[in-house]
């Protein structure tokens, strides 16, 4: 690849051009299977690895952008085969025009919709333009769209899963808190709701207020229990109840949310703009938790914070904190964002943690390059390029 060339002078504009696309398949296993409320229940199987489409983009003058998109036990090779399908359509384009491309993605695959799998294909590409239109001005993500802090308040919720006996838990919760990390969040939403009281003493009496308290039920609460619950669990003083109903039940939410003092936040598995303004009209949440991979990206994730900060909601992105870092850094209002270390293994680079606070890196773009370790865990590789 040849370097770079330099940026024009001042005052002037010469269009680059998309002239590669790497996409790839990764599998990333997790060291151990963990379960949430969704498997006690008997919905869903463990989780036991997470699939990755990257998007490596190259342009004419020799800028690359990184982005990518995942799913959870079903649907990676999917997106993989999506993303083949549209990737010919960027070929030729000038990656400045990063929303009028996303436009023209969702409509070259529009008989599958605007809405999941299709615009999670969609997102990685989004995100890749992105962070290569923040490496070309040399700035972080966070710092081109324009940042309102330097660091976010992060929480972790990878040491909480039911599947993680309570005395683990216990422990992982001290890492945390010794780690310089703000929250933890631990999952409830047992068949068995007094076994979720127990857990949840255990946690806040070890805690004994360190770092905030979350919890998380995984959409396994009808509405009756889910308001039960949420009663019991005002003396917690939690600083939410994570989807406390199916994602889907907006006005339940609503109902919920107008009952309980403690916030209630959802949005994770809602997979577009559209699906999350609904929460927002209905006053569903006090805390919006958008995806970027799951909506679409980057680009559809802004339109998100646009709507949630004129009703004055929290945000807590879900997952990927290489992503959510930098778009939770530009919200007006103080955000937190989720720490999972399970994408360690994917990149070279690592998040700066300290003071409850993941700090915003200042290398350009998303700052993170795949690793070693990624390539192997590669299972489908294709370019295309004009010539393809």
């Amino acid at each position: 690849m040849n370097a770079p060339a330099a940026p024009p002078a001042a005052g002037t504009y010469v269009a680059d051009r998309i002239e590669r696309l790497d996409l790839s398949l990764v599998i990333l296993p997790l060291k151990t299977p963990v379960s949430d409320a969704k498997v006690t229940t008997g919905r869903q199987k463990p989780l036991t690895e997470v699939a990755f489409l990257f998007v490596e983009a190259e342009t004419r003058d020799g800028f690359r952008g990184l982005g990518f998109s995942y799913s959870k036990r079903a649907g990676g090779p999917g997106l993989y085969a999506h993303a083949r399908e549209l990737a010919p359509n960027l070929i030729g384009e000038d990656p400045s025009d990063i929303a009028r491309l996303w436009t023209k993605l969702v409509w070259a695959g529009a008989s599958v919709g605007r809405s999941g799998l299709a615009t999670q294909a969609i997102a990685a590409f989004d995100n890749a333009l992105w962070d290569l239109k923040a490496r070309r001005a040399g700035l972080s993500l966070g710092k081109l769209i324009g940042a309102q802090r330097d660091s976010v308040a992060c929480y972790n919720t990878s040491g909480g899963f039911l599947s993680t006996p309570i005395e683990e838990v216990l422990d992982n919760l001290d890492r945390s808190v010794e780690a310089g990390i703000g929250g933890v969040k631990i999952k409830v939403g047992q068949p068995d709701t007094r076994a979720d009281l127990k857990r949840l003493e255990a946690v806040q009496k070890r805690l004994d207020g360190r770092a905030a308290l979350m919890v998380d039920a995984n959409q396994q609460w009808d509405r009756a229990t889910a308001l039960r619950m949420g009663r019991a669990f005002e003396a917690f003083e939690l600083t939410w109840i994570e989807e406390p109903l199916d994602a889907y039940d907006a006005e339940g939410h609503a109902a919920l949310a107008q009952a309980l003092d403690t916030p209630i936040a959802s949005g994770e598995m809602l997979a577009s703009a559209a699906e999350h303004l609904d929460l927002i009209r209905l006053g569903a949440v006090d805390i919006i938790q958008p995806d970027a991979p799951r909506v679409g990206g980057i680009t559809q994730f802004l339109k998100i914070l646009t709507f949630a900060d004129q009703k004055g909601l929290g945000l807590a992105p879900h997952f990927a904190m290489e992503i959510h870092l930098h778009l939770a850094a530009t919200y007006a209002r103080e955000p937190w964002v989720e720490h999972f270390d399970w994408l360690d293994p994917l990149f070279n680079e690592r998040q700066v943690i300290r003071g409850g606070r993941m700090v915003l890196p200042d290398r350009s773009g998303l700052g993170v390059t795949l690793s070693d370790q990624a390539r192997a865990w590669t299972v489908a590789r294709e370019t295309v390029t004009a010539s393809a």
